[in-house]
């Protein structure tokens, strides 16, 4: 099926970059004319995405995020791309209170959040080659 719109966004791994990107999503959004329930999901699920980039993807180091939003009628589709480390087990990593991270006082709910919040997630990532996340939220529902 082809996207009605669609919009790609690159920034740098930096954290401040996060509500960049969620203001650049929600302008985009907008059009579809979501509830503010909708956007602040939606807005949620991709923070935990970008964050999950910024700090577990490239770790010490900083790459780019790349952003691609497509609009299929009332559907929003999120992918969030980084060329990091990857994720060595998704399956684990999926886990709530998982953390990589315990030293840096990460709850390990990111994923669980943008499940809560989106209709599908898919995560997809190669170890040394990057992750890429792919929600999906159907409005009006």
């Amino acid at each position: 099926m082809e996207a009605n719109n669609r919009m790609e966004l690159s920034f740098l791994s930096l954290s401040e970059n996060e509500s960049f990107a969620r203001a650049a999503v929600s302008a985009f959004v907008a059009q579809l004319d979501p509830t503010v329930e909708e956007l602040t999901e939606m807005k949620t699920a991709l923070s935990e995405a970008v964050s999950n980039a910024v700090i577990h993807g490239y770790e010490k180091n900083q790459g780019m995020v790349r952003i691609i939003c497509s609009l299929y009628g009332a559907t929003v589709e999120l992918v969030v791309e980084d060329q990091g480390v990857g994720i060595e087990n998704i399956e684990k990593a999926r886990q709530p209170l998982y953390t990589s991270k315990p030293e840096q006082e990460r709850s390990g709910m990111g994923f669980t959040v943008m499940e809560i919040f989106m209709d599908q997630l898919e995560v997809v990532s190669e170890k040394g080659s990057g992750t890429r996340v792919t929600m999906v939220k159907r409005l009006g529902r």
